[in-house]
């Protein structure tokens, strides 16, 4: 293998799966940390007394530094500007401060402490949440750089070739770290006296090994860069600030990101809440709660490499993109109807839910460089990030709101005395339900802009 890179690694199959591989076991690490509280809800507020508005504003901070500070957008320009390997390091750098910050505050701070914040006004909240709330917002903002740069990288290297298969299994990576944070923190937790940090501190250690991975890419991208400046290969990894205003001028690149906004936000804030809704209206058990929900990125490891191999070499994919659309219309629709309670209904909406999640993903990123050009490609995914991000911050704390405010059931004593609080799920389950039949709408409308401009998004990726 070593001697295959060695000979030309421009034109060696065999690197450029292994950069592949390399940046996708880093997505992998970012993305265990992004859901490593999702099935540690109940101990939170077992534990600390936290409720379901603290939980939503906790998950709502991924996008304060993001979406209000606009530190995303400055990502990409720092992407197009310096080039993909300095703002990897860069962006794993972040990260690891703001999950510092976020472990320090659930290990060491008191739950009790409340300090004066400003937040929509006036208010006084628990320290340990804001603390927490603010690291998040911090590794938000490496992990969400480190995702434009992980996507440029993957197209700089496999553009003209299985460039949908390679973002699909850079993806399917990525859903692999989404299973093991649904599936393995709570197991940690309770192996470590019900600890809610030791988690945490697990998938630091994970993310600094996937920063030695990325490492191995650095080398092989700067042997890269060597043989185009023999062959006289100017370097398209700059920055023009007039890319963002032609950027905003064309229509199609509105509607994907908005289409994105509407996806994402259907699906990542949903994950923040299944473990509890499977134990709330499913009855499922809190030590088997994790097991279903970890069901969504399952099928994803295969299915979305598969959509991409499909989309490579037959097309369709905005029509793919409205597929997985209507795929989240039929889920939430299932979740919400309150006579359909058995775990096993349960289970098989996840899995159309996982389909759905490998679908949308596997035609949407391949189709941005259709419609983009290659050198303004970092800004462009920035500015979808940043989109994408208004719903990640905004959506959670909806969630968490509407769950307190129309979901709250009457508190049941146990026999020990104990009060537990139920919940009902069926307005959050709606309000997703809203946001998948917009998600249809502006996929019918990318359709008919790709119809009229002729990006090719029905057409294959592979030239021939």
């Amino acid at each position: 293998m070593v001697e295959k890179i060695q000979r030309r690694i421009s034109e060696s199959r065999t690197a450029r799966w292994v950069v592949l591989l390399m940046v996708s076991l880093t997505m992998m690490c970012g993305y265990f940390l992004t859901d490593v509280l999702a099935p540690l809800k109940g101990l939170l507020i077992e534990l600390f007394h936290w409720d379901n508005t603290d939980f939503g504003l906790f998950n709502s901070g991924y996008g304060w530094f993001n979406v209000f500070l606009l530190m995303l957008i400055f990502g990409g320009m720092v992407l197009d500007k310096m080039g993909a390997r300095f703002t990897g390091v860069l962006s794993v750098g972040v990260m690891l401060v703001g999950i510092g910050i976020k472990y320090y505050a659930i290990e060491f701070m008191e739950p009790g402490r409340m300090v004066d914040f400003w937040f929509f006004g006036a208010q006084t909240m628990k320290a340990q949440v804001l603390t927490a709330s603010l690291g998040y917002a911090l590794f938000a903002v490496g992990y969400e750089t480190i995702g434009i740069t992980a996507n440029k990288i993957v197209v700089r290297w496999f553009k003209g070739k299985e460039l949908a298969f390679a973002l699909g299994m850079n993806v399917a990576f990525a859903r692999l770290g989404t299973f093991l944070a649904l599936a393995l923190p709570l197991p940690i937790a309770k192996a470590f006296g019900n600890s809610i940090g030791m988690p945490i501190l697990f998938g630091m250690i994970l993310l600094l090994l996937g920063f030695l991975t990325f490492l191995v890419y650095i080398v092989m991208d700067r042997r890269l860069d060597s043989e185009r400046a023999q062959e006289g290969l100017g370097d398209d990894e700059r920055f023009r600030f007039r890319d963002i205003f032609s950027i905003f001028r064309i229509r199609a690149f509105w509607y994907i990101a908005l289409l994105c906004l509407l996806f994402y936000a259907a699906v990542h804030p949903f994950v923040k809440f299944a473990v509890d809704l499977v134990v709330q209206k499913f009855g499922v058990a809190g030590e088997y709660s994790g097991l279903i929900p970890s069901l969504l990125p399952v099928g994803t490891l295969v299915l979305t490499p598969l959509f991409g191999s499909v989309y490579d070499r037959r097309g369709k994919g905005a029509s793919m993109m409205i597929w997985g659309a209507m795929m989240l219309v039929l889920v939430y629709a299932g979740f919400s109807m309150p006579w359909i309670t058995h775990w096993a209904a349960a289970a098989v909406l996840v899995i159309i839910l996982g389909v759905a999640f490998s679908l949308v993903p596997s035609a949407m990123w391949p189709s941005v460089p259709k419609i983009i050009p290659e050198h303004e490609l970092g800004t462009a995914y920035a500015l979808i990030f940043w989109v994408q991000n208004w719903g990640l911050a905004g959506v959670p704390l909806l969630i968490g709101w509407a769950l307190d405010r129309w979901g709250t059931l009457p508190a049941e004593i146990t026999e020990a005395g104990a009060t537990v609080v139920h919940y009902d799920y069926t307005v959050p389950m709606l309000i997703f339900l809203c946001l998948g039949l917009l998600a249809v709408l502006f996929g019918f409308l990318l359709k008919r802009e790709d119809k009229k401009k002729g990006y090719g998004l029905q057409k294959p990726n592979i030239e021939k």
